[in-house]
């Protein structure tokens, strides 16, 4: 490899690390947001955050890394050509296509990442936090209870207090729960018990040897139960969309599968890296410009090709998913044109056109 190309391939390479690392924060951000939300709903355990964090930005590389490719690649290619690099290379017969060995090295590990993330990581992920929360459903202490402290219930549900925890966090003794729901009181104690999953019906409490007190405060209108055994069924969480199951499904199962979601999400599982080498030679035309022209105004054109393309691919999966497209069209009719529009301007970068003939 010559100087001035391992120049330009740590030019390219510092460009699309920077861009990455700012759009991942930023995507960590949303989606810490989400899963607090989440958790404020009772949805997702409070002991879970990080790593709940963890395996779901990875979902967000296939997504963020072909934006970070494309914006960083145009960061430096604008570079050039602002401070006049680029006038010189080509003065020493290195034109705009004669580059393509640095960008091909900077392109190829971030597709790498991206097929890795998309085929492999992502729906690993999905399937471990998904299953992280099952077991968390079935353990008070994963929950966040501890023996001997009250606990708050999400969203103001009520108040929960045991005096005792097994090992495993499914077994309790000295249990206290008080709740309040359209002003009337509830309140619930009980010696010992457990919390048991049926596949059928959901979660459930198995309280035994206590007592339940219902009523409104400030009035006499109370009522007194004492039980020797009593199962309090526990609200499930919400249920998972099919779109939510297939994205947990490995590339594998849905190559055996035949119907029209899982091809969907088979071929928008194949496009995204597809789509990120197409953007990575698509920056180097469009980060053309004059020496003294502003080096940020051609950002905008980026994010409206990478929006457009994002949009176009999401839609065509939910086309495929209805049945709308059929199965062997795929998204091959969004990539094909986007990659035969990329070799031709990338072909005709920089190339000198014939003098016209003037007539005598």
């Amino acid at each position: 490899m010559l100087l001035i190309e391992r120049y330009l391939l740590r030019q390219f390479a510092l460009s699309v690390a920077a861009v990455a690392a700012v759009l991942l924060l930023v995507g960590l951000g949303g989606l810490l947001v989400d899963l607090m939300a989440e958790i404020a709903r009772g949805k997702v355990p409070a002991a879970l955050l990080l790593s709940q964090l963890g395996l779901r930005s990875i979902q967000v590389l296939p997504l963020l890394m072909p934006l970070a490719l494309f914006v960083g690649l145009l960061l430096a290619v604008g570079r050039l050509y602002g401070d006049s690099e680029m006038a010189v290379l080509t003065s020493v017969g290195l034109g705009p296509r004669q580059l393509w060995r640095p960008l091909l090295l900077v392109t190829l590990p971030v597709v790498a990442i991206v097929a890795v993330s998309s085929l492999w990581l992502a729906p690993s992920g999905a399937r471990i936090a998904r299953d992280m929360i099952e077991t968390a459903n079935r353990s008070f202490l994963v929950a966040g209870l501890e023996a001997g402290r009250f606990l708050e219930l999400p969203g103001r549900a009520g108040i929960l207090y045991v005096g005792e925890l097994s090992p495993d966090g499914t077994r309790f003794g000295q249990l206290f729960v008080q709740s309040e729901r359209d002003g009337r009181l509830d309140v619930i104690t009980a010696r010992d018990g457990e919390i048991f999953f049926d596949e059928e019906t959901g979660r459930f409490l198995r309280l035994r040897d206590g007592f339940r007190v219902e009523g409104t405060p400030a009035s006499k209108d109370f009522r007194l139960m004492r039980f020797n055994q009593n199962e309090l069924r526990i609200p499930d969480r919400e249920v998972e969309a099919e779109a939510d199951a297939l994205e947990a499904r490995s590339t594998r199962v849905l190559l055996a599968q035949t119907d029209p979601a899982a091809r969907a999400e088979l071929h928008w599982r194949l496009a995204t890296p597809l789509l990120t080498l197409a953007l990575g030679f698509l920056a180097l035309p469009l980060g053309r410009g004059e020496p003294r022209q502003a080096r940020y105004g051609r950002m905008l054109a980026a994010l409206l090709i990478y929006v457009n393309a994002m949009v176009l691919l999401v839609l065509g999966k939910g086309w495929l998913a209805l049945g709308t497209v059929p199965a062997w069209a795929g998204l091959w009719w969004l990539l094909v044109p986007v990659g035969l529009l990329t070799a031709w301007l990338f072909h005709v970068d920089g190339r000198l056109r014939r003098p016209r003939a003037v007539a005598a």
